[in-house]
């Protein structure tokens, strides 16, 4: 499919993978940061399975029963028992974690179904949103679409930014806004005035580098796998009845094959990875300096 796209519009390999990797904005973006531009895409997928994974959790807890569990109630059942571990280990206060546990389990749950997305054919919701666009009369050439939210810096940012406004919530509840603004300014070096902005400089610094690194990883490791997606994708679009191009078609299959397996590691690691480093930040706002 990717060959036939790209042969029907006309597109190099570069112009076939800017075009995969480009929004659907509102508005072309006029500076390198503008916050009067949403990329739609990343909002709907977002939205749409946020909602998704809501209902399937309620329907766990519908269909959950006191007896021997199926298939799915077992497997929601060592999810939610597994969260509940990692956050008793990292976060000490009992009543804290009857809302970070379920955040914690939230935020797996969530990342895990936006980086599937990336499992999809690259070509499919595109091809099926192209056609949808032509039909409302327009350009299909412009019918941008992305499928992969968390390939998106503005949606990994904003859950890094979401689990930073909770690390400073509970600093407040759980040290009171006296006794964290008297840690802002007395660690990590210690308590003098002399140190004072020192201090207040390297928590600022930590703040701002967990909070960025938190969403860049996310975004780093999924950007590269949809881009390696592409890539094999292209493959298979230089099959022609030659040598050359049967060998591009096989290991495109082969390559496809083995990434998709590989990546469906990458994508549960990731959703892993992000809700441990929550997890870490939080129970961090719990301990006194």
């Amino acid at each position: 499919m990717a060959a036939e796209n790209a042969a029907e519009h006309g597109q190099t390999a570069g112009e076939y993978i800017i075009h995969h990797l480009t929004q659907w904005q509102n508005v072309k973006p006029k500076a390198v940061v503008d916050f009067s531009v949403f990329n739609y895409d990343s909002m709907f997928y977002s939205i749409a399975l946020g909602a998704l994974g809501c209902f399937v959790l309620w329907l766990a807890a519908r269909k959950a029963t006191s007896g021997v569990p199926g298939r799915f109630q077992a497997a929601v059942e060592f999810l939610v028992e597994m969260v509940d571990q990692q956050a008793k280990g990292i976060v000490h206060n009992k009543e804290s974690r009857k809302m970070v546990a379920p955040l914690a389990l939230t935020i797996f749950v969530w990342i895990f179904m936006l980086n599937a997305m990336d499992l999809l054919p690259v070509d499919l919701l595109p091809f099926l949103w192209s056609k949808a666009y032509a039909a409302m009369g327009h350009d299909p050439e412009h019918a941008y679409m992305r499928v992969v939210a968390t390939a998106d810096l503005s949606v990994t940012m904003g859950l890094s930014v979401g689990v930073l406004l909770v690390c400073l919530f509970y600093n407040v509840k759980i040290k009171g806004v006296g006794g964290w603004v008297h840690e802002l300014f007395t660690a990590p070096f210690g308590n003098h005035w002399a140190l004072y902005p020192f201090n207040f400089a390297m928590q600022m610094i930590e703040f701002i580098a967990k909070t960025v690194s938190h969403g860049m990883r996310l975004f780093g490791n999924m950007y590269a796998g949809e881009l390696i997606f592409l890539l094999i994708a292209l493959m298979g679009g230089a099959f022609t009845m030659s040598a050359t191009g049967i060998g591009l078609a096989f290991g495109h299959i082969v390559a496809g094959t083995v990434w998709s397996i590989f990546h469906i590691l990458i994508i549960t690691l990731q959703a892993f990875v992000f809700m441990m480093l929550a997890l870490v930040y939080i129970g961090q706002a719990h301990d006194h300096h």
